[in-house]
């Protein structure tokens, strides 16, 4: 999963044309789309946003600020939004009309014309990690090959805009050339398939808004979570939570940013806020089906971000709020630095030199939610010690220095310690 705040994702002032697409072009993918913002049914509507309206019209689904939870079929409450919900959005905010909406029961019912968006089981897609490892809903767009004279007269091209990363690889955005039989293997059973169109009139006067749920909801969403009797069940649908609310929350700022809003640093660190969460949030789902302990802590820290949110990220921006700056690392030596270092660097597929001298993980460009788990595994593994739950929080798991004190103060790091040959 992606975090922080990308402060080149953002694509100028928010372009408002009524340029229409011409036939074929489902075939390239806008160069400057920032595509971390996105989940996998929203991605590929921006697509058709920038390409029929020009650049910048995707940041219209950032528009609004929401937090209306709705019961799931797991009985726990989710922000996730419908297919058809998407749909109004992008018709509302991006200029998009949907003239034909239709489920079929395999790629025949698949019109392959400029515009034809689908939505299909990803565990049968071969282009993303998902593929025959998880079962949900995934969109693409899907024309006719062949239009060139490079492809087969009988292919499909796929466009998919998906930028994440996964416990089984990286997913980025990309084009992929099938044929007809591998259509049918993507596309075995059931989709939903929407015939798309640029409105007429193009995408309309977009203002930031917020559509929140108030305090009591917010309480009653996080005390399902907290009271929820499976805990495995309820931190591995919290951390698909943390990543639709995180992004959906840098999609909003980058909007603000590009309608003209004052820089303001109480946004930045509050978005910041939100990725160390779903990172929090993953460590700890990672923890408990581990049979670990569940570290502390998460389940408060989302309520303070939720209830921070309209504050924040509203139509009314609160002033930042005074904190003391966090001290010093605790001093360690240069055997067990060097030990985590190596870890770290083995971990992420870069030097260990750079890591030793301070170069934050984060800035290294494999790093993830991901490898910040694998990192603390591997040193548990390899160290033969188990980290103390309460200091398993972003904050602590950036840097070498960070990691090295939480391994000090871990009551079962003793042994480990010593024959590093540290007191």
């Amino acid at each position: 999963m992606d975090t922080g705040l990308d402060p080149g994702a953002v694509v100028g002032p928010v372009a408002r044309g009524a340029r229409r697409g011409s036939p074929g072009t489902t075939r390239t993918l806008p160069p400057a789309l920032p595509y971390e913002l996105f989940d996998c049914l929203q991605v590929n509507l921006a697509v058709l946003a920038d390409r029929w309206h020009g650049a910048g019209t995707h940041l219209g689904l950032g528009a609004v600020l929401r937090f209306a939870p709705v019961t799931g079929p797991d009985g726990l409450p989710t922000v996730a939004r419908t297919v058809e919900q998407h749909l109004a959005d992008a018709r509302s905010a991006l200029g998009i009309e949907v003239r034909s909406l239709h489920r079929t029961s395999g790629p025949a019912g698949i019109p392959l014309t400029e515009g034809c968006y689908v939505v299909a089981d990803a565990y049968h897609l071969p282009w993303v990690p998902y593929f025959r490892r998880r079962h949900m809903e995934h969109s693409f767009l899907a024309e006719a090959a062949g239009r060139d004279g490079q492809d087969a007269p009988d292919g499909v091209s796929v466009v998919d805009g998906y930028h994440n990363e996964t416990p089984w690889g990286s997913a980025r955005p990309g084009l992929w050339s099938l044929s007809a039989e591998d259509l049918l293997a993507a596309v075995p059973g059931p989709a939903l398939v929407a015939e798309l169109a640029p409105a007429a009139g193009g995408p309309g006067a977009v203002a930031a808004t917020a559509d929140l749920a108030g305090p009591g909801a917010v309480d009653a969403y996080v005390d399902a979570y907290a009271r929820h009797p499976d805990r495995d069940a309820a931190l591995g649908r919290l951390t698909l939570e943390t990543w639709f609310l995180a992004r959906s929350r840098r999609l909003h700022a980058a909007f603000l940013t590009a309608s003209g809003a004052a820089p303001d640093g109480a946004v930045d660190a509050h978005v910041r806020g939100w990725g160390a969460l779903t990172e929090q949030t993953y460590l700890a789902a990672r923890r408990v089906e581990r049979g670990r302990t569940e570290p502390p802590g998460l389940l408060p820290r989302l309520r303070e971000q939720l209830h921070a949110d309209g504050a924040l990220l509203g139509t009314a921006l609160a002033a930042p709020a005074a904190g003391a700056a966090a001290g010093p690392p605790a001093a360690v030596g240069a055997e067990l630095r060097g030990a985590v270092a190596a870890v770290a660097a083995a971990v992420l597929g870069t030097a260990v030199g750079p890591l030793l001298d301070g170069r934050s993980l984060g800035e290294v460009p494999q790093f993830s939610s991901f490898r910040i788990v694998e990192i603390i595994e591997r040193l548990e593994e390899e160290l033969r010690f188990e980290f103390d739950a309460a200091d398993l929080v972003p904050e602590n798991l950036h840097d070498i220095d960070a990691i090295c004190a939480i391994v000090r103060r871990s009551p079962s790091a003793g042994p480990a310690l010593a024959r590093l040959g540290e007191s």
